[in-house]
């Protein structure tokens, strides 16, 4: 039985035209994804990119009108497949503390990758989130951009998961502050295990990041 193909809806603002819409727009995102992952987001350019897919560089910007918006582009599914798993592997729990540890569980893991979305490598998407989504936002436009709706996707997995937070415990003032910071404080840990390993105590082959993660979500709505 085949899987079934799934599609990731993303703001038509985020684009000049829908890569999904082609085949050329398919390869621009499949192989940006695997060129920013292996040359990082500064030595990254268009021109690159065109030059490993065999065409001009002008036909990339009939799609994205700067690696910027590319990076944003990539941002934002990201997110809405992260909120799409989310939505999936809480639906049918009606307990809040099983909902928050599912929610957990899925932003502190170790990415897989999803066979339901064919043109998209989210294990290499994941590494690019951690070490370059920052960049992103980082960016002196970055309230400008935020009124536009660059970063919502982000901002409604946070909010989906303050929701299961206050569930547990509606008396928490910090939702925000503890969902953002589980997310990229993970991303950290992530980075450091493989690059900068006396910074997190992360073993090879152990789930030392969701575990870190889970306990201190429940001690901090304990407390």
């Amino acid at each position: 039985m085949e899987n079934l193909q799934f599609h990731i809806a993303i703001d038509s603002s985020l684009f000049c035209k829908d890569p999904e819409s082609s085949d050329l727009g398919r390869r621009i995102v499949e192989y940006g994804i695997e060129m920013i992952h292996e040359l990082g987001y500064e030595a990254f350019t268009f021109k690159k990119l065109g030059q490993r897919i065999n065409s001009n560089e002008s036909s990339i910007y009939r799609y994205f009108e700067s690696k910027h918006s590319f990076l944003i582009y990539l941002v934002n599914w990201y997110w809405s497949w992260i909120e799409h798993k989310l939505v999936f592997a809480t639906t049918n729990i009606a307990s809040a503390e099983e909902k928050l540890e599912k929610a957990i569980q899925l932003l502190t893991e170790e990415v897989k990758e999803d066979t339901n979305f064919t043109f998209i490598n989210e294990v290499t998407l994941n590494k690019i989130i951690v070490a370059e989504s920052s960049k992103a936002y980082h960016t002196k436009q970055v309230e400008s951009e935020n009124e536009k709706g660059f970063y919502k996707t982000y901002t409604r997995v946070v909010d989906r998961v303050c929701e299961f937070v206050l569930g547990v415990n509606h008396r928490f003032q910090y939702p925000h502050m503890l969902v953002s910071t589980i997310i990229e404080g993970a991303h950290h840990q992530r980075y450091f295990s493989k690059h900068l390993p006396d910074l997190t105590d992360c073993e090879e082959g152990k789930n030392d990041v969701v575990e870190f993660y889970k306990k201190l979500v429940k001690s901090t709505l304990k407390g």
